[in-house]
Order: C-alpha cells, then structure tokens, then sequence
C-alpha cells in the first residue's frame, strides 16, 4: 500500500468511500445533514485541505486524510478495509509529512476517540456543535 497525493479527479472516489464510512460509524447524524455535508465536501471541503490517500496494489483508494492548518480535518477509510492499518498509516503521514498535531472528533464517534487516543491524541476541550453549527458536539484533541 502507497500513501499519494489525491488529484481532482480522485474526488468521485472519494465522496464514495466518505459516504460509506460515515453511514459504518456516524449512526448518529441524520440523513438530511449528511446529504448536506457530502455536496459541501465534494463542492468545497475537497479543495479547502492537503488530501493524501492510501491506495492498495491494484491502484484503489482505501480512505483518505485532508489536514489543513495543523488539523485533520478529515480521515475517512473504506468500511471494507478497517482494521488493516491504513487509518494509523495516513495519520502517521499527517503528522509527520503534514504537520498534523490536532483533530476533531464528533463526540458520538467513539470509535474515532478510541482510535486517536489509542495513537496519542488527547482530548483538550469540547464544542456543542459541529462546524456547520449543528447539535453535534465536538471533542477537540491534541498530540
């Protein structure tokens, strides 16, 4: 497996694998505002981060990671392939090549928590809501 730079016409692929991913973990946010959350992402978010992506040997993306300002801002893995290290692999490279030392992670993602504490990441404070000013609350972590 290879982490790349994700190119403009990756970005289909992606909102696949994003959409996928939030429908495995995020059982929590209502079908409306993922609708929203998936044309702001393809139409802006996509282009708002540094996106790296992690692809197997045949050349598919398995997920991928957007850090912008120090922050991941996004790290979403194909639900077919968690488990397999590519989640650990493109945070490692975010904080290494990127300069990652921050996320956000919705309060009801446990998973997620687990995941970022498991790495290092400790939480620092928490928001009511999510960036779109949503009742998603947000627990903001640090290395």
């Amino acid at each position: 497996m290879n982490i790349e730079i994700v190119e403009k016409t990756d970005h289909l692929k992606l909102i696949e694998i994003w959409e996928a991913s939030v429908r495995a973990t995020h059982d929590f946010l209502a079908e409306a505002d993922l609708q929203e959350l998936k044309t702001l992402i393809l139409e802006q978010y996509f282009d708002a981060v540094d996106l790296r992506c992690v692809k197997n040997g045949n050349g598919e993306i398995q997920g991928f990671c957007g850090v912008h300002d120090g922050s991941i801002e996004m790290l979403f893995i194909s639900p077919d392939t968690r488990g397999k290290g590519i989640g650990v692999m493109l945070v490692s490279n975010a904080i290494n090549e990127q300069g990652a030392s921050k996320v956000d992670v919705n309060e009801q993602n446990e998973q997620a928590l687990g995941f970022y504490q498991h790495i290092g990441f400790k939480v620092t404070g928490r928001s009511p809501v999510d960036g779109q000013g949503k009742a998603y609350p947000l627990l903001h972590m640090a290395l």
